[in-house]
């Protein structure tokens, strides 16, 4: 496979199985199971994993149709998050040892080999200690959306308590984890959905304020909520005339973090007069420009978000005035009141659904 004599990149000895592209084009032609030689450790700081779960992202049907960001990658496995078991341990790693659950983002762009496999090596500054409240599945599904909705909401925009924000797409992979991020940050939630099912499901979640955008205006809606203001940040994950239009939605100073390309044809007049500071997320980037493996923003982001979730759950657990009975050993604690905002259905409804992202769930 392109690459994989690369120092840094893994070795290989016996055989295992996994999921190899073959070129572009549809799954079923494209996508084949074979067996391929194991990944083993190269240096001093690298940790052998035994995949768990692999993560299934737009990314990764994006690369099937248009190819790889890199050339020449074929075959390639794909699958950027993984969740699993620490086999190996280079001489130099001192946060893991064999038997550990780690979860994390690594791979799969064609580049270093992604998580469609049995086995993968990475760096130990690129995983983190799976939560123990999540299984392998939930842990693999999270990290590519949760890294997104974080370096969007808290480094670029810098959302803060009692701001409120839009979040487009409510419901879809970065929109339900990105309402969660900013209730625990403190702030007012805008989201916009599609279907009744998806405004009760980021209802669930703690959204302030759902919009059915096939129904009604998102812009007069945002307007209407903030009483002409405008929110103070915009989360946009559709591009195009989403875009263009969030521009009218943020207030004088506003913050528009957006996930796509908006294109060519922008009136950056709304901008300019309002004052808006426009930003990019990419959480690729690190992957694509090669930057060094050293603790960073994604780990980071992993890290933050299971503190969160802890804090979250130790608060949904705490006893309310007038009392509630403690759950018994071994069992997950309700929350004490039907009132409280981010566990009165979130934690129900999170675990009657397949949305194996949701994350603040008392353990």
């Amino acid at each position: 496979m392109a690459g994989f004599s690369d120092p840094g990149l893994p070795c290989y000895n016996t055989a295992m199985k996994a999921i190899h592209m073959t070129g572009t084009g549809p799954a079923a032609e494209v996508l084949q199971l074979l067996d391929v030689p194991e990944p083993e450790i190269t240096t001093a700081t690298q940790v052998k994993v035994a995949l768990r779960a692999a993560g299934v992202n737009p990314v990764d049907t994006k690369l099937r149709s248009r190819g790889l960001f890199y050339p020449d990658a074929l075959p390639a496995i794909l699958g950027c998050d993984g969740a699993g078991i620490v086999t190996a341990v280079g001489t130099g790693v001192r946060r893991f040892q064999p038997g550990d659950a780690v979860w994390f983002c690594h791979g799969g762009l064609g580049g270093a080999p992604g998580n469609y496999a049995q086995f993968t090596v990475l760096e130990e500054s690129e995983a983190e200690p799976k939560p123990p409240s999540l299984g392998f599945t939930g842990a693999a599904a999270l990290p590519l959306v949760l890294i997104t909705a974080w370096e969007a909401l808290y480094d670029r925009a810098r959302l803060a308590q009692d701001q409120t924000v839009l979040i487009h797409a409510g419901a879809g992979g970065v929109g339900h984890v990105a309402i969660q991020l900013a209730k625990a940050r403190g702030a007012r939630v805008a989201a916009t959905v599609s279907t009744p099912e998806k405004a009760e499901f980021v209802a669930s979640l703690g959204a302030d304020h759902v919009i059915p955008y096939r129904e009604r205006d998102f812009v007069a809606a945002v307007m209407n909520w903030t009483e002409g203001r405008g929110v103070d940040v915009v989360l946009d994950s559709l591009g195009g005339d989403t875009f263009r239009r969030s521009l009218d939605a943020a207030c004088i100073y506003g913050h528009v973090v957006t996930l796509l390309d908006p294109g060519g044809s922008i009136d950056w007049s709304t901008a300019r007069n309002r004052n808006l500071s426009i930003s990019f997320t990419l959480m690729l980037t690190p992957l694509l420009q090669d930057l060094p493996r050293t603790p960073g923003r994604h780990p980071q982001a992993l890290c933050g978000a299971d503190r969160g979730r802890q804090a979250e759950a130790a608060r949904l657990r705490r006893p309310a005035a007038g009392g509630c009975s403690k759950g018994a050993p071994g069992h997950r604690s309700r929350p004490c009141s039907g009132k409280d905002r981010a566990g009165h259905t979130a934690v129900g409804y999170a675990r009657r659904t397949l949305r194996l992202r949701r994350f603040f769930i008392a353990p």
